[in-house]
């Protein structure tokens, strides 16, 4: 039985065991929940956050050096930002849309002990400005994805210029790489037990009612996801990666999977780089840069989340927010995205900066606490899958650019 089976047969028995647990015996549930579905869970959290780190310093590392160019880094950098922006805009616009069209606030629903403690994002200048690690080392063990990605790009480039004199240090990262990939593939084996365990955990303690009070939020959001998937990232990948969506979703699906269960793009990623290398045959160096990036700064699932929870939010209150307010929403996200990389909790804490520009109670956020849970692996699933997209479509775009030099060369 192939390992994607077994992850999607661990989803279905978690679901099951999880809401009939919790409709049948909720103590029994309760008990189980806290002395096997969440460690199960946690221990493979654990197992793959463990691989994080390392992986995106040897892979960014890596990838850099391999690049070579500095022509072809900023190239490359330029894309894929470029793709990650005008995606993301397109999310939220699409959230929007379907949320005036469903009207998923216009429910009768008690908002008088609403109460969430919003937490202050670093603004957009501060994250620009705090690139660059004062300490790489520190940065490692806070795990703060955008400082390492940047210290493992001077790496790497400082690698691609010297050449020959640090072929030693080349070799020590690309083992250092491979020695992670080994690690992903037996970590990988526990997979269907862990997603079993969360997936259990969540619906467990959700369950049906809480399903049922928020149905068409959840319905509006989970279909903004599956229609930018389709649509969005299945157009790009055809037209501009030369793919087939099929192909594309198909060879991506098994990383999804596991995207869905973790709720986490960077503790996904070891899985997602393999997946996209492997079934997608996008080159190792692309991949290697376009991928661990996109875990970082790519958050169209969390946009679409926040379009959609703004208008709900905003229903829900009775507000109606004028043309210039839904402009400000579109940018406050598209920003924040890159804005708040790597906080906890990122979501939640963009949602919050987003309803502060436009005036609504951020005590909003608590209606939606309680589902989030599970909205948020699956818009986990679809922000991976956006930088696997990115990373098709870049690939394509280098593989024409080396062509077209070629020929131009042989003209010459």
């Amino acid at each position: 039985m192939k390992l994607t089976t077994k992850i999607f047969i661990g989803l279905a028995l978690g679901a099951l065991v999880g809401l009939g647990l919790h409709l049948a015996a909720p103590d029994l549930f309760t008990t189980l929940d806290a002395y096997v579905f969440s460690p199960l869970g946690t221990v493979f959290l654990n197992l793959i956050k463990m691989l994080v780190v390392p992986i995106v310093f040897f892979s960014i590392t890596l990838g850099t050096a391999s690049l070579g160019d500095p022509k072809k880094l900023g190239r490359i950098g330029g894309k894929t930002i470029a793709f990650f922006l005008v995606t993301t805009t397109i999310a939220i616009s699409i959230a929007i849309s379907l949320a005036y069209l469903f009207q998923p606030g216009n429910i009768d629903i008690d908002t008088a002990g609403a109460e969430y403690e919003s937490k202050e994002a670093p603004g957009v200048v501060e994250t620009f400005t705090n690139i660059i690690p004062t300490n790489p080392i520190q940065s490692m063990t806070d795990g703060n994805m955008l400082q390492i990605i940047a210290f493992a790009i001077f790496i790497g480039f400082a690698l691609a210029m010297l050449g020959k004199k640090t072929e030693g240090i080349y070799k020590l990262v690309e083992q250092g790489n491979e020695i992670m990939m080994f690690l992903v593939n037996l970590i990988m084996r526990f997979a269907p037990y862990g997603a079993f365990g969360l997936l259990a955990s969540a619906i467990g303690t959700m369950g049906i009612d809480g399903m049922q009070a928020m149905g068409m939020y959840m319905f509006v959001v989970i279909l903004g996801l599956f229609i930018h998937a389709l649509v969005t990232y299945g157009s790009a990948v055809s037209f501009l990666g030369k793919m087939s969506p099929v192909k594309f979703f198909k060879g991506f699906f098994p990383a999804m999977t596991v995207g869905f269960s973790t709720s986490s793009s960077s503790s996904t990623l070891p899985v997602s780089m393999k997946t996209a290398q492997e079934n997608l045959n996008v080159p190792k160096p692309v991949s290697s840069f376009v991928q661990p990036l996109g875990a970082t700064i790519n958050m169209d699932g969390t946009a679409i989340m926040q379009g959609v929870a703004t208008i709900f939010i905003a229903q829900v209150y009775g507000t109606d927010l004028s043309f210039a307010s839904l402009i400000m929403v579109v940018l406050t996200a598209v920003l924040a995205s890159i804005g708040t990389a790597g906080v906890p909790g990122v979501g939640l804490i963009m949602l919050a900066m987003v309803l502060n520009q436009v005036s609504l109670p951020v005590e909003g956020i608590a209606l939606i606490i309680g589902i989030d849970r599970l909205l948020d692996m699956t818009r986990t699933a679809l922000n991976i899958t956006g930088d696997a997209a990115c990373a098709v479509v870049v690939a394509e775009s280098e593989r024409k650019h080396d062509v077209d030099q070629e020929a131009q060369r042989m003209q010459a």
